[in-house]
């Protein structure tokens, strides 16, 4: 075994895929790209997501309660790295990025057209918001375009690199 720096401890342990998180607030929407994710319950479905105090998002989803996390497939990852190096505070990311905004049904937020699925949130505790900016959410509506066939998503390792989904593979399993 060779010792490995603390700051890449990040690169193996990665949450998930590269995700797009919009918000609404006072009539305004936001997205911003978001890696900082995990799901922490089946049924109800709840994700624990990170969103930084210095996001411009941060405001609007501790005001709001509610956002989508939207997934997009590999074929944006451009895009996915432009949104997440600019912000919304200066810029309509929607209009600069010609991402196109859908009504979501359940949260203010708007879907994301070009992504593969949106997940309608709202958020279920903040008890760790102060102290690590953790929101804990409920997927309340999922959707899928049954258009965008076996997408692959991207996976952040640090300092500009990703990786795409491999080969999947199914194995015996007790759960459903």
């Amino acid at each position: 075994m060779q010792e490995l720096p603390l700051s890449k401890v990040y690169q193996l342990l990665e949450p998930g895929p590269v995700v797009l998180l919009t918000t609404a607030d006072k009539g305004r929407a936001n997205v911003m790209t978001m890696s900082w994710h995990m799901m922490v319950e089946f049924e109800p479905p709840l994700v624990a997501c990170v969103v930084s105090g210095n996001d411009y998002s941060f405001a609007a989803l501790r005001a709001t309660g509610e956002c989508v996390i939207a997934v997009p497939a590999v074929e944006l990852a451009t895009l996915v790295v432009q949104v997440g190096n600019s912000s919304g505070s200066k810029i309509d990311k929607f209009d600069a990025f010609a991402l196109t905004p859908l009504p979501a049904q359940r949260v203010a937020a708007p879907l994301i057209a070009e992504c593969f699925a949106n997940l309608e949130c709202k958020v279920t505790d903040t008890d760790l918001v102060n102290k690590y900016n953790l929101f804990v959410l409920e997927v309340v509506k999922a959707w899928i375009d049954p258009a965008q066939i076996n997408p692959k998503t991207i996976h952040h390792h640090g300092y500009g690199r990703f990786v795409v989904d491999g080969e999947m593979i199914t194995l015996d399993s007790k759960m459903r």
